[in-house]
């Protein structure tokens, strides 16, 4: 399992929308998004992470490290 910090998420609506962005993904697969420890946890088959980053970014949170 790969993790990644997102900053922005305020409310379970954000956590939805969060595991949304990344499950339509090709590549990714078992996504959970953690409100308390702002951070979404998935399988990575291959999928680049900037790639990752910008489908947080384009739904308007800020990834972490």
């Amino acid at each position: 399992m790969e993790s990644l910090k997102i900053n922005g998420m305020s409310c379970q609506h954000c956590v939805g929308s969060v595991k949304k962005a990344l499950e339509n993904i090709p590549g990714l697969s078992q996504v959970t998004v953690n409100l308390d420890a702002a951070e979404a946890s998935f399988e990575n088959k291959d999928v680049e992470r900037e790639e990752i980053r910008a489908a947080i970014r384009k739904i308007g949170f800020e990834p972490g490290e």
